[in-house]
């Protein structure tokens, strides 16, 4: 197949990496392109064009006219699939028309269905199942729940060591861990109330990893034995630095960091958001009521007090060889199903 995936973002995420590690996978066995604006190049911080295989062929699109660029591009180019991520490339790709029955218009429902993004596309691609009962009943015909997945967890073997001597932590100390974009809806603020309620002992420690505009008011707040230390570009090293993880977001649709910190092994504690519940009987996490510090506090004083170990967990319904099977029988049935009207 002839694949056109749309990403006009500034800055990685977890739905960035998604998108690319879909495009990476599908290029193996397919022509597949990848439209971009040019401010994902890598040469400044959060770009994330790097990221991309080499079979995957890159075009780039301006800021101001990328909507525009990227649908004349998917006109000229008249793949089989064009499969738009996030609001720009939902909204590019649901203004393209004349190419009904040639071009199947798909987008991943990387947070919830928005009619204003994906009401005139032919068929999506849920995350989560609770994503479904918004979506009007003819284009949820067309529609298909397909969690997201993760890649093997592999650290380096250093890590845990490295990471914890640089940054004054003993070996033996007790790491509460977080990964994520710094912005209010993963709640970070809430953990460092949580951290600072919990009075834990000297030996404890919270890391929380990620980038955003929220970072320095964060780290202004933060009490001693809270460390941020920015953005990584190797997640699996801190998770192996960690000795639990938590996520106290207020909003999560699916929560790519709750694959990362199962495949790691890691005690969870998380808040009951949309994603930790859809994922409940393969998180494990003791769950925590949204907005709620002081529930988080103990939470986390829990955890602390018991020192669970790590645990492995089956994360083979989570593999993206088996994940991104699925997404291209769903490209191939939604084909059929076009070519057919």
């Amino acid at each position: 197949m002839r694949i056109v995936h749309l990403l006009l973002t500034r800055n990685f995420a977890g739905s960035e990496r998604h998108a690319i590690e879909l495009a990476n996978a599908q290029s193996e066995h397919h022509e597949v392109t990848l439209i971009l604006r040019k401010s994902a190049q890598s040469d400044r911080p959060g770009g994330y064009a790097h990221r991309v295989d080499p079979r995957v062929r890159i075009l780039w699109v301006s800021k101001w006219l990328g909507r525009w660029q990227a649908r004349r591009l998917v006109q000229r180019l008249r793949p089989d699939v064009a499969h738009a991520h996030l609001s720009d490339g939902c909204k590019a790709l649901g203004g393209l028309s004349g190419l009904e029955g040639q071009v199947l218009r798909v987008a991943t429902l990387h947070i919830c269905y928005k009619p204003q993004q994906h009401a005139r596309l032919d068929a999506l691609v849920a995350i989560a199942s609770w994503q479904m009962d918004a979506i009007p009943a003819p284009l949820r015909a067309h529609t298909s729940q397909i969690d997201n997945w993760t890649l093997p967890y592999r650290p380096a073997a250093d890590a845990r060591q490295r990471l914890r001597a640089q940054h004054g932590i003993a070996p033996d100390a007790w790491v509460f861990g977080a990964l994520g974009r710094m912005d209010r809806s993963k709640g970070f603020d809430l953990l460092l109330d949580a951290f600072e309620r919990a009075g834990l002992p000297d030996d404890a420690h919270l890391v929380i990893v990620g980038r955003g505009a929220e970072l320095e008011a964060l780290r202004r707040r933060a009490m001693p034995r809270v460390i941020l230390p920015g953005f990584s570009e190797q997640p699996a090293d801190w998770l192996a630095a960690f000795d639990g993880f938590v996520s106290p977001a207020r909003d999560e649709p699916f929560g790519l960091v709750f694959l990362e910190a199962m495949a790691a092994g890691l005690p969870i504690i998380a808040t009951e958001t949309q994603g930790a519940r859809h994922l409940s009987a393969a998180l494990g996490a003791r769950m925590v009521p949204l907005e709620d510090a002081a529930a988080l506090a103990e939470a986390l004083k829990a955890q602390y007090a018991q020192r669970p170990p790590r645990c492995s967990r089956p994360m083979e319904a989570f593999s993206a060889e088996a994940k991104t099977a699925e997404v291209e029988a769903f490209y191939l049935r939604e084909l059929a199903l076009a070519r057919a009207r």
